[in-house]
């Protein structure tokens, strides 16, 4: 089954773009680059014969229950749901060694300090996942990396509640040409980086997976050096959002992956 949905291409330009972030110095001031909102069809994959896997597509939805529910109140869940992620990671995509440093809760409400991000995109390019490795391993270590094979990889679920509304949708990687992508700055109080950013292309070919419990997660590619694809994604608007009882609120977890 295909749905409608709005999305926020990227537009192609000579001169550098970029978000800016915490603008003079008011949290949550936000500077965005130039995006056309687009309509595009999106194909349902919970009723789908197509089951996409990680070393082909980049990307898996899996039934993975946490024996964590507040993802919101300190830190003392952390330790708890790192090691599900590890086991999860190594049991179904072939890591040796996981590292996660980031947890991002999304709550798609006006107030929320963390919004469902609405722009087509990649969450690296090559040259800030370059640099985010050696951050987090250092020098000696990302050669190790390297050698090894590497990953970032995203694992994705909802929170408290089903996803009624702003799902998160991706692009088939094999729908995608390379003049698709683009470089898009972070530009940070503190720090620099960079995303890439999708423009639109009608070849793309989008999927979701409707009405994700907690119970429910993905896992896709955002970076791999040994070749696997990297996966577009946004969160749709979709014409029923309005309907929708309960914000959508998700976690998303980066991890760097090390394989064999």
């Amino acid at each position: 089954m295909q749905i409608d949905a709005n999305v926020n291409y990227h537009i192609k330009k000579s001169a550098p773009q970029a978000f800016e972030f915490d603008v003079d110095g008011v949290i949550g001031n936000l500077v965005s680059p130039e995006l056309i909102t687009t309509d595009v069809k999106v194909s349902d994959l919970r009723d789908s014969d197509w089951t996409p896997a990680f070393q082909h597509d980049g990307i898996e939805f899996v039934n993975h229950p946490s024996a964590v529910k507040d993802f919101e109140k300190g830190e003392g869940w952390q330790a708890s749901y790192d090691q599900e992620l590890i086991d999860l990671l190594k049991a179904r995509i072939g890591a040796t060694e996981v590292i996660i440093f980031d947890h991002t809760v999304r709550i798609d409400d006006t107030n929320a300090p963390r919004r469902p991000a609405r722009n087509v995109h990649n969450d690296y390019n090559e040259a800030g996942a370059e640099q985010r490795l050696v951050d987090l391993v250092g020098e000696r270590r990302s050669n190790e990396f390297h050698a090894a094979g590497y990953s970032f990889v995203n694992v994705w679920r909802p929170v408290e509640n089903i996803i009624e509304s702003s799902p998160l949708g991706f692009i088939d990687p094999h729908s995608m040409q390379p003049d698709d992508w683009m470089d898009i700055g972070l530009v940070y109080p503190d720090r620099l980086g960079q995303i890439l950013g999708v423009a639109n292309n009608q070849a793309h070919q989008w999927f979701y997976q409707s009405d994700m419990t907690p119970d429910e997660a993905i896992i896709f590619n955002i970076y791999d050096n040994g070749g696997r694809p990297h996966l577009a994604h946004s969160a749709l608007d979709l014409s029923s959002d309005a309907q929708a009882s309960i914000p959508r609120k998700s976690i998303e977890s980066r991890t760097l992956v090390r394989y064999s």
